[in-house]
């Protein structure tokens, strides 16, 4: 698939024809500049207020950027298509990506995210008609993107699962108990031997990668609907100390949860809106993604000047540790998470070095006119905005800073979790800079 999909991308003419899903009126508005579309923006029911960002750049000199203040899209959860719906660690809502992709690009062109981590950005790309492409360093990213680019039916899943002999493993990690019932940690213990097996041999399927992306989404939470006993929500795994605690302190015990009959439940809500038109328009689109595993400011395999937009969210200084929250993934797909070199920066300037390198890459795969819409937040209680310290990285690599959007909304279920109060800490406002290509 890689190969296939690396090709289809380097191909620089070819088009699809797909319809532009927009109303008339809508689609009207969307071809209007960008900026002129923000400040007239009211679907929610207010108006955009209009400020301005200060940057100063690395050369010593300033730069006022526009800035555009409203709730641009949905806080709802749930709103978007079906597919999105899997865990990650600090992902933005599939809304963000579409907002751009819509008023940005034509149906055809090539949509990137440099750090896609659980393929927000691809995957929405796809549904709008555009050619996905993704890069991380984390493995897991690759896991679960690319099965939702091209999903099964629900009777191919129930199907496989029917054949898999569940009692054949080999290994049982027995620290792993502190999660799992002993026959549920069998059971998983079966299904990763038969995927590496499978994987292994050549023979992996596009139903077994959505086994192995169904299963990481389904490791560990705090519902019946996941393989262990309540712990920490799914997009982060607690360490087995710490999982320890909170079996003593709820005075609880891993319940028997059989694996398949979980897979196939959280298959039928994936695919809850992934009807036939869908699924075909996904096909056709799939053999054209391009995700790769590796770093971002290092990405050969795209070609020059090829990319229409980039929508893409970078780590956020030291505040999420994506290695210890994924451990547990890590060890279902058997990588060494202590060998994955994430980009977790502690300091600004470090953090806007490896910023710029990205940017200067960025520029290279980014097409003339095309867009970079780089969504970053406020860190360290809102002290450091990184708006303001990103703008010198994409000047710094040749982009022109266009203008900044910060989506300003109510709660999120993310923040009420965490017991975060509104527009604290940076988890409710998205704040996108977007650049352009001259």
């Amino acid at each position: 698939m890689v190969d296939k999909t690396r090709d289809a991308v380097m191909k620089a003419d070819d088009t699809f024809e797909f319809a532009f899903a927009a109303a008339p009126a809508k689609r009207d508005t969307l071809r209007l500049p960008l900026a002129q579309q923000l400040a007239a923006f009211h679907e929610f029911g207010t108006a955009t207020r209009q400020t301005r960002t200060q940057a100063r750049l690395s050369s010593g000199g300033n730069v006022t950027v526009p800035t555009y203040v409203n709730e641009f899209w949905t806080a709802k959860q749930r709103a978007a298509h079906s597919l999105h719906e899997i865990s990650y660690r600090a992902c933005f809502k599939p809304q963000l990506p579409r907002f751009f992709i819509q008023r940005l690009t034509d149906p055809g062109e090539v949509v990137y995210d440099p750090f896609m981590g659980r393929g927000t950005t691809p995957l929405e790309a796809a549904l709008l008609s555009r050619v996905p492409a993704g890069c991380d360093v984390n493995p897991l990213s690759a896991f679960l993107t690319a099965p939702r680019l091209q999903p099964p039916t629900l009777r191919q899943v129930e199907e496989r699962l029917a054949q898999l002999d569940w009692r054949d493993h080999d290994e049982f990690p027995e620290n792993l108990l502190v999660f799992y019932h002993p026959e549920t940690l069998r059971e998983l213990c079966a299904l990763k031997k038969y995927l590496r097996t499978r994987q292994a041999t050549g023979a992996l399927e596009g139903v077994d990668r959505w086994l192995w992306m169904v299963g990481l989404n389904r490791l560990t939470g705090h519902s019946p609907g996941f393989f262990s006993v309540y712990t920490l929500p799914p997009n982060q795994a607690t360490s087995v100390k710490a999982q320890r605690k909170i079996n003593a302190d709820r005075q609880q015990e891993p319940p028997r949860r059989e694996v398949a009959v979980r897979i196939a439940r959280k298959t039928r809500q994936l695919l809850r809106d992934c009807g036939a038109q869908v699924a075909a328009d996904l096909s056709r689109i799939a053999g054209r993604a391009l995700l790769l595993t590796g770093a971002a400011d290092a990405t050969p395999q795209l070609r020059a000047e090829s990319v229409a937009l980039v929508v893409t969210s970078p780590p956020f200084l030291d505040v999420v540790n994506y290695a210890q929250d994924n451990w547990l993934r890590c060890w279902f797909i058997g990588v060494d998470p202590a060998s994955v070199a994430l980009t977790v920066p502690k300091e600004l300037e470090e953090w806007q070095r490896a910023m710029t390198a990205v940017f200067r890459e960025l520029f290279r795969v980014v097409r003339r006119a095309g867009h970079v819409a780089f969504e970053v937040g406020e860190v360290r209680g809102g002290d450091i905005k990184l708006e303001e310290a990103v703008v010198p990285c994409g000047v710094a690599a040749g982009f022109q800073p266009v203008l900044v959007l910060i989506n300003d909304q109510k709660f999120t279920k993310t923040a009420n979790c965490w017991g975060v109060d509104n527009n604290a800490k940076g988890t409710n406002t998205n704040r996108v800079v977007v650049f352009r290509k001259g």
